[in-house]
């Protein structure tokens, strides 16, 4: 073999172990971008916090359950808005009750959308007041994951006006 087949096959061996190293940094970023199961149970639990300090009037745990600069709707946005629009809710009679999120990994993090049901305790028989889905975006951050956006829609799927979900096929 001359110098110059060792250089050329140097070159192209070092040229393929940096490729190689490009793709398993890569590789490895895509896997961040899935969900464990602890992180999928640790999303419901914010799922499962989000009508009891909604539906109590408690400001401050309501706010907890959202990014700092979180925003619900564009009724509240950020924490001190976000404890105002919580405070805002206690003595109201509706009460919400969702139902089991569907939860997908993205890139920042995940987006959850869920069916809602609002019940207004104050009727007898108690009444579905609303019935509607939230769609929202979530992170984790250092204390956990949180909201943060939250909108809804209408949960009519014949409804054109309905929430549409193009992202599932992405």
């Amino acid at each position: 073999m001359t110098t110059n087949n060792v250089k050329r096959n140097f070159k192209i061996t070092l040229r393929l172990f940096v490729l190689f190293i490009l793709l398993g940094s890569f590789s490895s970023q895509l896997r961040a971008q899935e969900l464990s199961d602890k992180d999928y149970i640790e999303i419901l639990q914010l799922y499962a916090k989000y009508p009891l300090a909604l539906d109590s009037g408690d400001g401050e745990a309501y706010a907890d359950l959202y990014t700092e600069d979180g925003t619900f709707m564009t009724l509240a946005s950020g924490r001190e808005e976000l404890i105002e629009f919580g405070n805002n809710q206690l003595g109201s009679s509706i009460r919400h009750v969702p139902v089991v999120p569907l939860i997908m990994a993205t890139e920042t993090g995940a987006r959850g959308v869920v069916t809602n049901m609002m019940i207004d305790t104050d009727t007898d028989p108690v009444t579905v007041a609303r019935f509607f889905q939230y769609v929202d975006e979530l992170v984790k951050t250092p204390d956990g994951w949180r909201f943060k956006s939250r909108n809804t829609g209408p949960a009519d799927m014949r409804n054109e006006s309905s929430t549409k979900y193009d992202w599932l096929t992405e």
